[in-house]
């Protein structure tokens, strides 16, 4: 629990012009991450992180997820190999297979989701360690392709899934060196998900990072409910069953506590409602 990393998200929804400053602010209060996410149609994961590493100094960024489908491995690799070397350890990079209608709406939907996600983890770690990388997979292609500048020896990024049902966290803990669980996820499912990494052959330097939403009192309340509401029927769960920090800053931390207690290495709040620089300051205080 002393070294629980406490991240905070730069939400889809917000401008990506005010990430300069959100940067710095947060980077100022002491977080530990700040993760950036890449969503159809909202912003792009590595310039937003390009634009998170070069606002502030000491901030790990991280890539919460690249959509494997959208995004070949060999182009993926180039562009962390390229932040890495410019801001050495102070990236990670999330992966995951893509919501599903997303990647069909643009054309890149794959005939099998776990192929695709396993031989991109596969390639991009590869490129990234300075390997020269062949894959001839069921999905993908890659015929000698290596990197003219990959990471620095003892600064490569860490390459983490993101992913949901139990194949794909088993494929994590084969595959990747993380597994980041989506907003929603409890202490129970967070001692689920190290279970099936452990089955996929997982060690004990897999790490688990977790987003979670997070809103600090009354005016929060209802835009609290409202995530919690609409990410239940994402997962197909019952809103009693969709974890979140909520009330009070001291039943919030307690909330990341636990969490932290279950397995989490990094915690990463969603802030919900007004204020969130202010809600994530009360909360940090009581951590």
């Amino acid at each position: 629990m002393t070294d629980l990393r406490i991240g905070v998200m730069f939400d889809r929804s917000w401008d990506p012009a005010g990430l300069p400053a959100f940067a710095r602010e947060v980077e100022a209060l002491g977080v530990d991450d700040l993760w950036v996410v890449e969503d159809l149609g909202w912003n792009g994961g590595i310039s937003a992180a390009a634009v998170a590493l070069g606002a502030t100094q000491r901030l790990r960024v991280g890539l919460g997820i690249a959509p494997a489908p959208l995004r070949s491995p060999a182009l993926l690799a180039m562009e962390i190999a390229t932040l890495a070397r410019v801001f050495p350890g102070r990236l990670v990079a999330g992966v995951g297979h893509g919501v599903r209608e997303w990647m069909r709406q643009v054309g890149v939907a794959p005939r099998s989701p776990l192929a695709l996600l396993e031989e991109t983890l596969t390639a991009v770690r590869g490129l990234l360690r300075g390997e020269k990388v062949t894959v001839e997979g069921r999905e993908l292609h890659i015929d000698g392709v290596e990197l003219v500048h990959p990471p620095e020896p003892g600064a490569v990024p860490a390459v983490i899934a993101g992913v949901v049902s139990p194949k794909s966290l088993e494929l994590a803990g084969r595959a990747a060196q993380g597994t980041l669980v989506a907003e929603g996820h409890g202490p129970a499912d967070l001692r689920a998900a190290r279970e099936a990494a452990e089955r996929g052959g997982a060690g004990g330097d897999h790490t688990l990072t977790v987003f979670t939403f997070l809103g600090v009192g009354e005016a929060a309340a209802p835009a609290l409910r409202e995530a919690v509401a609409g990410h239940a029927q994402w997962l197909g769960r019952d809103v009693t069953q969709t974890f979140a920090a909520g009330g009070t800053a001291r039943d919030a931390a307690a909330a990341l506590r636990a969490l932290g207690a279950a397995g989490a290495r990094t915690v990463v709040v969603r802030v919900c409602g007004p204020e969130p620089l202010a809600q994530l300051r009360a909360v940090l205080a009581e951590l």
